[in-house]
């Protein structure tokens, strides 16, 4: 996804950067990292307030093989309603954005 894409998506915040790292993207606002670009796929932060949320809205949590076993990343696949509805992915793009505020604490 190019950058125009991902900045368009969190307009709701306001302006994001977009740093490359690890073969993706890392993507931030106010210098939190608040999702992730994977393999084409924008991965928003999630914690143990929020993850419900992304669950019950039909999101699959990320994970990548560590040596043979899965390990789960606090981050989550945006519900696919919110692709179609502005109002929806400011709602997730916020709470990954909340998350993002509690891990600073």
């Amino acid at each position: 996804m190019d950058n125009a894409a991902i900045e368009e998506m969190f307009a709701a915040l306001g302006p994001v950067t977009v740093r490359r790292m690890f073969g993706g993207k890392g993507i931030y606002f106010e210098g939190r990292i608040l999702a992730l670009e994977v393999d084409g796929d924008i991965l928003l932060k999630a914690d143990t307030e929020s993850a419900p949320d992304f669950e019950a809205a039909g999101s699959s949590q990320w994970a990548y093989d560590g040596k043979g076993k899965p390990v789960k990343m606090p981050y989550w696949s945006i519900p696919d309603e919110a692709f179609d509805d502005p109002d929806e992915m400011a709602r997730w793009v916020r709470l990954a954005y909340e998350a993002a505020l509690r891990a600073k604490k």
